[in-house]
């Protein structure tokens, strides 16, 4: 559900479109966010509201009792802290005011990953999660999240670091599943997976040196995770696994975009699922 875009302070709506011209990769960051907040009070109260903000950005070295405040409200909210140099902030700044304090919100409220077991339990559903471990593009995110809904996965669990959040670029991607799909964002995805084992989740995870896929029974309560191109799942999460599932190659080339192997992999569990309850 899109959170309430109206508020107070010092702050700039972002267009979901982009423009022409070159851009720094900051000025990219910032396209990617419906909404970036500019100085203290403005954050502050972005906080207080109970808006989720996904990075805050605070220039070095400030340690007045207003941006300690800021800070302090951003650990206890499990935001990105980022500290920067008056350069960076500056760049990043569209308003010239950011009196040292830059926050990025998220354009779509975060589920708990709670909501996603009763969505299950409402549809009479093993339930049937996905978990992305290090995927940081927006288009990759945007483009799971649409296969979830699709394959009819009950949500998408992402990680507080190391993950794009749910930009305006995640929803445009994602083709309005955003609107259906829950999105939790967890600060240990492994813990997370230890937690879920006991309600009766097991987890396989995207591998290509994993099993082949079609050998592996994927019907249950299950949690796909998938990884990364460039470094596949972590080793920690990777080791909370029950499984590892391989999709059989039979190119030149051995890899996949993450967000096509999910998509493989979600529609296995779904083949699989059917085939069951005939």
């Amino acid at each position: 559900m899109q959170e309430n875009q109206g508020m107070r302070g010092n702050h700039r709506m972002q267009e979901n479109y982009g423009h022409q011209g070159n851009h720094t990769e900051d000025q990219r960051q910032d396209r990617e966010h419906t909404l970036v907040i500019e100085g203290r009070n403005a954050v502050l109260e972005a906080f207080r509201s109970g808006r989720t903000i996904d990075k805050l950005f605070v220039l070095d070295g400030c340690q007045d009792g207003p941006v300690r405040t800021i800070i302090r409200e951003a650990k206890k909210r499990g935001s990105v802290l980022n500290f920067v140099g008056k350069e960076r902030l500056t760049r990043l700044s569209q308003t010239g005011r950011h009196q040292g304090v830059i926050a990025y919100a998220a354009a779509y409220a975060y589920a708990e990953v709670e909501d996603m077991l009763k969505l299950a339990e409402e549809r009479g559903e093993a339930p049937f999660l996905l978990l992305l471990d290090g995927i940081e593009d927006p288009h990759n995110l945007g483009a799971i999240i649409r296969t979830a809904n699709i394959a009819g996965a009950h949500g998408v669990i992402i990680p507080r670091r190391r993950a794009a959040g749910l930009t305006a670029t995640v929803a445009k991607t994602s083709a309005g599943a955003l609107n259906y799909t829950p999105v939790a964002k967890v600060t240990n995805l492994a813990k997370t997976m230890e937690e879920l084992k006991e309600k009766g989740i097991w987890f396989v995870c995207a591998d290509m040196d994993g099993e082949e896929m079609y050998s592996l029974d994927l019907t249950g309560p299950i949690g796909l995770v998938i990884g990364n191109e460039g470094e596949g799942v972590s080793r920690l999460v990777k080791e909370t696994c029950d499984f590892t599932a391989g999709i059989p190659m039979k190119g030149e080339i051995n890899s996949l975009n993450a967000s096509v192997a999910g998509g493989v992999l979600a529609y296995e569990i779904v083949r699989q699922r059917l085939q069951k309850a005939r």
